[in-house]
Formats: structure tokens, C-alpha cells, sequence
């Protein structure tokens, strides 16, 4: 991974952290400067945050722990990320981490859950990317760009033992 995309990514979590989970995507001099990031996505006013959550997951290979921030969408009580890769022919590097390690931390705003990922397919695919496509266009464009079908991962939360003490189990 490229230095300045790797300088993006740790930007971007530790605004993240800092601030809640309100982040700008992109800034002005990210794109005056030609980082590669997503552009200004029409669909969020610039004084929105982008829905970001941050997935903390095991390298396949390195073994090493990783943090990505994914745009995501909610879904029920999960969140559905997307391996889009802005559009590349392969998809990203977490894609292939938490397929080998599914069981994976999500940090959404201050919250810090225990999640398992899935690769959705079928009609919960369909459904899961055509709201997504609707939400950001660019989405759409991104599969027709990478000229694959961009794998849709829903993350379960795993209930915590309290919770599971309380409710019982699902």
C-alpha cells in the first residue's frame, strides 16, 4: 500500500477517533493535492460526515492487526461494508483479511462492538447494493469501473456476555 494512502488512512482513524466518529472524507487540500481517495461523494452536503465505521481485523498473511475506515451502510442491527476498492479489479486488502478472519472489531461513532463478517449474496446482495448504489451513485460506477462484482460484507455484532445474560440468546 502506497505511503500517502497509508498517511490517509491513519488521518482519517484518528480523526475518527478523536472526534466521535464525525469525519470528512475528503478535505480541500487532499484533493488539490491528487491524494488517491474518493472524491466529494453529491450525495453528503460537505458539512456531513461520510458514514464511516472503523474495522479493526487480522492480516491473512501477516497476522498483524489492521484498522480501515469503510464507508458503511446500517443494516438491521449490522453494517453492511463494501469491497469496492474505488473501483479497482481487485478488491482491497481487508476484503481478503476478514474472509480468513471473520471475527472482527467495529468501532461506530464512540461504540466498540465484537462483530463476525459474511459475505452476502443473493437477493440480500442485491438489496444491500442497490441501496447503497441509490445512497452514493459513485457506488454504481465503481463495479462498472472495476469490471467485477464488488463483494458485499455484512458484520454481525457478536452480544456481548452481559447482554446475553440479560436477553438470553438469540
Amino acid at each position: 500500500m502506497p505511503d500517502d494512502f497509508q498517511d490517509w488512512n491513519r488521518r482519517i482513524v484518528s480523526k475518527f477517533r478523536s472526534n466521535a466518529g464525525f469525519v470528512r472524507w475528503s478535505t480541500e487540500k487532499d484533493l488539490a493535492e491528487g491524494r488517491p481517495i474518493p472524491p466529494p461523494l453529491p450525495s453528503f452536503a460537505p458539512t456531513r460526515s461520510v458514514p464511516i465505521i472503523l474495522v479493526n481485523h487480522i492480516g491473512a498473511v501477516t497476522g498483524r492487526r489492521r484498522t480501515n475506515p469503510l464507508m458503511y451502510q446500517a443494516v438491521r442491527d449490522a453494517f453492511a461494508v463494501f469491497a469496492t476498492f474505488g473501483g479497482s479489479p481487485r478488491p482491497p486488502a481487508w476484503y481478503h483479511n476478514i474472509v480468513r478472519n471473520p471475527e472482527v472489531v467495529v468501532e461506530v461513532g464512540s461504540d466498540v462492538t465484537r462483530a463476525i463478517a459474511r459475505v452476502v449474496q443473493g437477493e440480500e446482495r442485491e438489496d444491500i447494493w442497490g441501496e447503497q448504489a441509490r445512497l452514493v451513485p459513485a457506488f454504481a460506477d465503481f463495479e462498472k469501473t472495476a469490471g467485477r462484482r464488488i463483494p458485499v460484507v455484512v458484520l454481525d455484532p457478536i452480544p456481548s456476555a452481559a447482554a446475553m445474560r440479560v436477553r438470553g440468546p438469540s
